[in-house]
């Protein structure tokens, strides 16, 4: 079985959490022993599109079965972009024609298996499948800690918090300078990237005027990152909407512990005080993190990362292999 990996305008994609997806595939399939290609000329058996048109998926179903990665929803759009209240109805309609037309759908979780499947043009099989984490890439390394500590100057007794995403208001970054607003004596650095032109006019606002102790650190990739989770105090991830959050895996394969907002997506698989901290408004977050600076969580950090263990590359690799082969079967059902 040769699969064909497919994503439109990757190199802008790059920076998103579909571009880490993208690169995760990859290395879950090599470990998986599957053979794959990136050249839609090249021979396959089967097509994942990590995204694409309709008409991308109509021309590849006259060569192979396809599988649609379903990383979006209506609910994940919305507060993102600017005009996106605007563009809303088009982004609707584009996920309503490209789930609609799929072999077979997989997505990160059971609450996104749950939103697409509620769409009523959707009748394809859809698989809830993480999209991964590279547990070796984020084992203790005081190289790496170095590297973020002397690319942002943390000294001994510095407390720091992280946010890392996208400049989205759906991410909560207003909310992240807010609560930054309220503790001056601690070090808030969101690592994230979004040209201005595509921010909404409240994001931007929020940025030009966030208190002096919120650092903007743009895209950071590598030994930085991977440092800034080892030597933070907590990740802060006040999200209101996500399908995974590929940066939540990040962090609790690091034993980073976690604040995040109390929304659907993590319900089943991530409780309260046993694997990460919840919230619901920025006084809540403010007194989390000063509960994280207070009090032991190794325990709870410890629980996290047996939880990420459930989500490695390999076990994704055998269950891409067996979306795959499910993908096939599927349409020799519907022939």
């Amino acid at each position: 079985m040769k699969v064909l990996l497919y994503s439109s305008n990757q190199k802008l994609k790059k920076k998103s959490g579909i571009g880490r997806a993208f690169y995760h595939q990859r290395k879950a399939l090599d470990s998986a022993g599957v053979s794959y290609t990136l050249d839609p000329k090249d021979t396959f058996d089967v097509v994942h599109i990590n995204s694409g048109s309709p008409k991308d998926i109509k021309r590849f179903k006259k060569k192979a079965p396809v599988l649609v990665h379903g990383h979006s929803t209506y609910q994940d759009f919305r507060r993102s972009f600017r005009l996106w209240r605007f563009i809303e109805p088009f982004f609707a309609k584009h996920l309503q024609n490209t789930y609609g037309i799929a072999d077979l759908i997989v997505t990160p979780t059971k609450y996104s298996k749950y939103l697409i499947e509620s769409m009523h043009v959707v009748k394809a099989p859809v698989l809830a499948i993480s999209n991964g984490i590279d547990l070796d890439a984020y084992k203790p390394d005081v190289n790496k800690v170095k590297a973020f500590k002397e690319r942002f100057n943390i000294k001994e007794g510095d407390k720091v918090v992280i946010g890392v995403g996208l400049l989205f208001e759906r991410k909560g970054l207003h909310d992240f300078f807010e609560v930054a607003r309220m503790m001056p004596d601690y070090k808030f650095i969101w690592f994230g990237h979004l040209n201005k032109i595509l921010r909404t006019h409240f994001i931007n606002k929020a940025i030009k005027h966030r208190p002096n102790n919120a650092i903007m650190a743009g895209y950071v990739d590598g030994d930085v990152i991977k440092g800034a989770y080892q030597c933070a105090n907590v990740m802060f991830f006040p999200t209101y909407e996500e399908t995974e959050g590929i940066v939540v895996l990040e962090a609790m394969a690091s034993k980073t512990p976690i604040i995040t907002r109390d929304i659907p997506v993590y319900y089943d698989w991530l409780q309260d005080k046993t694997h990460v901290l919840k919230g619901n408004n920025n006084q809540e977050f403010k007194s989390l993190i000063e509960y994280v600076s207070q009090n032991d969580l190794s325990e709870m950090t410890d629980n996290a990362f047996e939880v990420v263990k459930e989500r490695t590359l390999e076990k994704v690799g055998q269950e891409l292999k067996g979306a795959y082969q499910q993908t096939i079967e599927t349409r020799k059902i519907k022939k």
